[in-house]
C-alpha cells in the first residue's frame, strides 16, 4: 500500500515505514502529524484517486527532527561592470517517518 501526499507544493510517494525529509513542519520532534492533502491511495489494484484530494484518507506522520539542506551558492555578475553578488542558502526540512495510511 502507498499514497502520493503535498506537503510545500511538492509531491512524494511514502509507503508505511519510509522516512522522507519534506518541506518544513511546525511541531516538535517526536509529535505525530497527519498530511492533510493525500492525493492518491493505492492498495494493490484498487486505486482511489482524489479529485483534488481523497476524501476521508489520512496518512500520518512522525516527527523525527528538523535540520538544514546542503548549502547552495547563488552568484550573480555582470561582466565589464564590477558587480559581483555571492549569498549562500541552506533549505530548512523536517525528516519524517511515516507511521500509517489509512482510508475511511
Amino acid at each position: 500500500m502507498y499514497a502520493i501526499i503535498e506537503n510545500g507544493g511538492k509531491q512524494y510517494r511514502v509507503s508505511q515505514g519510509d522516512v522522507v525529509r519534506m518541506e518544513k513542519i511546525q511541531a516538535e520532534p517526536g509529535d505525530v502529524v497527519g498530511a492533510e492533502k493525500v492525493l492518491l491511495v493505492a492498495d494493490g489494484s484498487d486505486v482511489k484517486v482524489g479529485r483534488p484530494a481523497v476524501d476521508n484518507a489520512i496518512v500520518s506522520l512522525k516527527i523525527n527532527g528538523h535540520g538544514k539542506g546542503e548549502k547552495v551558492i547563488v552568484y550573480k555578475y555582470k561582466p565589464k561592470k564590477d558587480y559581483r553578488r555571492k549569498q549562500g542558502h541552506r533549505q530548512p526540512y523536517t525528516e519524517v517517518v511515516v507511521e500509517a495510511i489509512e482510508v475511511k
